[in-house]
């Protein structure tokens, strides 16, 4: 009887737990866009990832269907999804928005991350640096992502938060292939420098340290999309 009186008419009610569960699906795909577990080239079917959540495939589909929306995942065939090609035209221009965003975020963690910010942050570089030292490239994506987020979320802004993960479904995936260049030493000393500026509130320090960052990953994929 309770919840007739919210009833009006055309108005339609979705279940509360059913647009939960679509929700965590959206976020268990999300996440492994951003860490790097969807590679270029893989295809994955709906069934797997319904398997794998233990779901059926609506949830899976709504999901995908937001995606694919994105940019971050195009449909291979009928039941398999991929991750879309990288143009370089869509590669500068992912580049320049993110030189921006991001370097913007970085700035603003730099005056509001708290020590146990730092720590967390220094928790992550240490499993940079041993992944890569291991050559384990899944832990070193999985490193990297939850690196650069704490910094985001640090920033404490849930709008450029959601802009810049849109930025990375688009990017992230493409990050497999930055490991036989030997980016990811490149890269662990531009996160060493992130560290170093945001410890000392240095707002000017971990913008240049974030912007060199990007531009490394970019120089490299777009000599192999030559």
């Amino acid at each position: 009887m309770a919840g007739a009186a919210f009833r009006k008419p055309g108005v339609e009610i979705v279940p509360l737990s059913r647009e939960t569960l679509q929700d965590r699906v959206y976020r268990h795909v999300t996440e492994l866009i951003l860490d790097g577990s969807i590679v270029p080239g893989e295809m994955v079917t709906v069934q797997s990832l319904a398997d794998a959540f233990g779901v059926s495939p609506m949830p899976v589909r709504e999901a995908l269907r937001r995606l694919t929306a994105a940019n971050a995942l195009m449909v291979v065939s009928g039941r398999s999804i991929g991750i879309p090609a990288l143009s370089r035209a869509r590669l500068i221009d992912l580049r320049n928005v993110r030189f921006e965003i991001e370097a913007i975020a970085a700035a603003w963690a730099a005056e509001r991350i708290d020590d146990q910010g730092i720590a967390q942050l220094g928790q992550h570089l240490a499993v940079l640096e041993q992944a890569n030292a291991a050559g384990d490239v899944k832990s070193y994506l999985r490193a990297n992502y939850a690196f650069h987020f704490s910094i985001y979320r640090a920033a404490g802004s849930e709008n450029i938060l959601n802009i810049i993960e849109n930025l990375w479904l688009q990017i992230s995936p493409y990050f497999n292939m930055l490991h036989d260049s030997g980016n990811y030493s490149t890269a662990n000393e531009h996160h060493q420098a992130m560290f170093a500026a945001l410890r000392n509130r240095d707002a000017e320090a971990v913008r240049q340290a974030i912007r060199a960052d990007i531009d490394a990953a970019f120089d490299v994929l777009v000599d192999l999309l030559k």
